[in-house]
């Protein structure tokens, strides 16, 4: 296997689509990200990311906090986001 096989393959979870890393308040998608700061899990339903829904969450901090997309299903099981953070060496902290 070559090394930009390897890379793609890493870069990829089992749904097919690249983790991605993005600024808090640029969440827009409902899925499972995992903060980067703690190692949080977040679930974000669908009902989340709807314009004009409570209740809105607006976390302030010094300098900007990143999350990381691992799934589109915002209710995947604990051991499968475990598995898919290992996949994309993110500490975990659930």
């Amino acid at each position: 296997m070559s090394t930009q096989t390897t890379q793609n393959t890493q870069n990829y979870n089992t749904t097919g689509f690249p983790a991605t890393t993005i600024p808090w308040d640029n969440i827009h998608e409902p899925g499972t990200y995992v903060c980067n700061w703690s190692g949080h899990l977040l679930r974000i339903p669908e009902d989340g990311v709807v314009s004009g829904r409570s209740p809105v969450i607006n976390m302030v901090g010094f300098s900007p906090m990143f999350v990381t997309k691992i799934s589109d299903d915002p209710y995947i099981p604990l051991t499968k986001a475990r598995l898919l953070s290992s996949n994309y060496d993110i500490k975990v902290n659930f």
